[in-house]
């Protein structure tokens, strides 16, 4: 973490909603270590009772509900609650804009009205679709989300953008990829899983049969996608340095990543060597819309908040959450 913007940072109250999911559970838990006051606001349908940090305080209910609780003793809303299956938002659009754009707007409503004047928020790279020219992308590109979960966030980054512009919200939306990786007890655990590094490491648990590459043939040095992974802890270090860097009536955008893209094949291969477990591959048709790079450009990142991610080897990611995913393996 960035030590000026740190050392700048004076102890808040923070509410985290969606704290008590994957990436908000680990933002919870850094904003405690670093001395703030935390409230998670949660409905558990996604999340996890025990995933919410000791120290913070718990309540379950829904975003749109938010102002029955928040109230001018808060400093700051950490945003993370909105549902986020690409394959759910195509067969069920109206639960999309309904959760991730009305909660939101809700949010912002109870926000306003309680005196709240700073707001960082979880977006995602979703926003820009399939873009023509990929590597890297930065926060300049075309957003051109191709599907209802892309457009539902870009939905609300616009929101914000207004509430900021009208009334004077101090925001900074986060963009970022393939999150992956544990902090200590708190890692990936999603219900269906889709993810890539989890899928991997349920079949070196002998909980999958096997592997599906999604298609063989991109122009990559392999001939499958490429993406950018980034650590969920350094993940949480960035918003912890968004929180510092909110500024009223400005709403910045950041994109997050390593920078360096790993192969489908790189992944299943360094799942080999971290697990040493063999993980039965095989190759399927490739997926409709799937790019065959996407890779983060995070220099206003870097510019702007002083950050930058400290865990990039895939290697140390993959280890992390196999750490996390063997927790619940007999031994």
């Amino acid at each position: 973490m960035s030590a000026s913007v740190s050392a700048s940072m004076s102890e808040k109250t923070c509410l985290v909603t969606g704290g008590a999911g994957y990436i908000g559970s680990v933002v919870a838990a850094h904003l405690l270590a670093a001395g703030h006051r935390v409230t998670v606001l949660d409905d558990l349908s996604t999340g996890h009772r025990d995933a919410v940090p000791q120290g913070a305080r718990f309540i379950e209910g829904r975003v749109q509900d938010a102002g029955r609780w928040l109230d001018g003793s808060y400093d700051a809303v950490l945003h993370f609650a909105a549902c986020s299956q690409v394959g759910e938002s195509v067969a069920a659009p109206e639960k999309y804009w309904r959760n991730n754009v009305g909660g939101s707007l809700d949010l912002l409503d109870a926000m306003r009205e309680a005196g709240v004047r700073t707001l960082v928020f979880s977006s995602t790279a979703a926003t820009y679709g399939d873009p023509r020219d990929p590597v890297p992308l930065t926060e300049t590109d075309t957003t051109a989300p191709t599907n209802p979960y892309g457009a539902s966030k870009l939905a609300v980054d616009h929101m914000i953008a207004g509430e900021c512009a009208a009334h004077g919200l101090a925001a900074v939306s986060l963009r970022y990829f393939n999150v992956a990786g544990a902090h200590g007890r708190y890692g990936e655990r999603h219900a269906p899983e889709t993810h890539l590094i989890p899928l991997v490491l349920q079949t070196a648990l002998g909980e999958r049969p096997e592997i599906t590459v999604h298609g063989d043939d991109y122009p990559t040095p392999d001939g499958t996608c490429v993406r950018d992974y980034l650590h969920v802890s350094d993940l949480a270090e960035a918003h912890l340095l968004a929180l510092g860097a909110a500024r009223p009536g400005e709403h910045l955008i950041c994109n997050l990543g390593n920078g360096n893209g790993f192969s489908v094949r790189q992944v299943v291969e360094t799942a080999r060597a971290v697990t040493g477990r063999p993980l039965p591959c095989r190759t399927g048709p490739r997926r409709p819309g799937d790019p065959a790079v996407l890779v983060a450009s995070a220099e206003r990142a870097r510019e702007v908040l002083g950050w930058k991610p400290r865990r990039p080897e895939l290697a140390g990611i993959i280890a992390d959450a196999w750490e996390f995913a063997r927790q619940a393996e007999p031994r």
